[in-house]
């Protein structure tokens, strides 16, 4: 097989397909290429190992997302099981079953219109095709309602790739986060279908007897509306309750966090100061009520008086730490732009959440926001960075005339 894939590739090379072919010969074989001259990288990873190792880190979400929209679906229907099982109520094959029916679309038109548009873009250009979507195609998704319509979600993803990424050049060129941008299209465009309360849980077949819609409310949209939420710290953290596919489980995105960070593959830094940033601007909430500012009647205060922890165990604030602030070509580059960089995604997210009551989720905004200001924050990073040494430069001993070369410095780089 390796073999006939081989002659076939002889066959092609140098052709208007080759791009095309080249990416599927490489996706099941390893390149047969070795570098003979020149300085070049030697190691064992690549891009696509990468995207791969990003893949394994959500495809636990991916999993739980698909038991969960069961879960949800039978329970709207049925009632809440008052003693909760995880294996005779949640890991059900009836669950998997409305899971992978509603999910695995959804999967399929993701990868199947993105890697098409990859691939028609790449033979056009004539360069080789890169495994950028490769994540972008998993992320989708798991950051969208479960019943999002699939002829929706097509166009929001042809819209992604072509003016999200293309457009800017392909992979390592966008500025914005691919993943996000189809996100914030669907928000813009269809902005009943990523809200209400009738699009977290698979409507589905309705049995007789039952309502003509089924109504699974998030958390943050109890909240928003001034209403409790009937969900336990437990339900939160673990993922019980109605959401986007693979956003609702905070265990499974820290333990996926711990694995990109172990693996080397995501930055800690921008982790741990988006998480600050969150706690931050939550507890400046929570010392405005607490303190009386706000009056009770307020359509912010329910969420305001929201325990400021707790927003990292709702709605996608922690999958988007950990899975899409983490990017590195639209993420910070430089090491102290990373802590700006992901205490203002924290700082901003919990922001948009408390003062949007009529969408209370804000981090793929941010998150947007701050994708078109990092290169600013790199760029006065290295600046500082530039006036420190030159300093230093400048009060050093072993240099007689240091003040004289500093002069001409500044004058080079004015």
């Amino acid at each position: 097989m390796k073999e006939k894939l081989h002659q076939l590739k002889l066959k092609y090379q140098g052709k208007k397909m080759a791009p095309a072919f080249n990416a599927l010969h490489t996706f099941l074989y390893m390149p047969n290429e070795t570098t003979h001259s020149g300085a070049h990288v030697r190691a064992a990873d690549d891009l696509k190992r990468t995207m791969n190792t990003v893949i394994m880190a959500l495809v636990p979400c991916l999993l739980f997302g698909m038991f969960n929209a069961g879960y949800q679906h039978y329970s709207a229907i049925n009632g809440f099981p008052e003693n909760f099982s995880l294996f005779d109520h949640f890991l059900t094959w009836e669950n998997f079953l409305v899971g992978i029916t509603t999910v695995l679309p959804l999967v399929i038109v993701s990868y199947g219109v993105g890697l098409a548009i990859e691939f028609l873009f790449a033979v056009i250009k004539g360069h080789e095709v890169e495994e950028g979507y490769l994540v972008t195609g998993m992320l989708v998704p798991l950051i969208i309602p479960v019943d999002t319509p699939l002829w929706m979600l097509a166009i929001a993803v042809a819209f992604g790739v072509v003016i999200g990424k293309e457009v800017f050049g392909g992979t390592g060129m966008n500025i914005l986060n691919p993943a996000l941008t189809i996100r914030a299209f669907l928000f813009f465009a269809y902005p009943t279908w990523m809200s209400g309360d009738k699009v977290w849980v698979h409507e589905g077949v309705q049995r007789a007897g039952t309502a003509d819609a089924i109504s699974g409310e998030t958390v943050l949209g109890s909240l928003a509306q001034g209403s409790d939420y009937a969900y336990s710290l437990s339900d939160m953290f673990y993922g019980f309750i109605p959401g986007s596919v693979g956003e609702t489980s905070t265990l499974l995105i820290v333990l996926g966090g711990l694995f990109l960070i172990f693996s080397k593959i995501a930055s800690w830094r921008i982790m741990l100061s988006a998480v600050v940033g969150a706690l931050a601007m939550g507890l400046i909430f929570n010392g405005i009520v607490d303190a009386g500012w706000l009056p009770e009647y307020s359509k912010f205060y329910t969420l305001m008086s929201f325990p400021y922890w707790q927003h990292l165990l709702v709605g996608g604030l922690a999958f988007g730490i950990v899975f899409m602030a983490t990017d590195p070509v639209t993420g910070s580059q430089t090491n102290k732009g990373k802590w700006y960089y992901g205490f203002f995604i924290g700082f901003l997210s919990v922001m948009i959440r408390v003062f949007n009551p009529g969408y209370p989720e804000g981090v793929f905004l941010a998150i947007l926001l701050m994708n078109v200001f990092a290169p600013t924050i790199d760029h006065y990073v290295v600046k500082g960075n530039i006036k420190k040494r030159l300093k230093r430069f400048k009060t050093a001993t072993i240099y007689p005339k240091a003040s004289d070369e500093v002069d001409s410095l500044k004058t080079e780089t004015a």
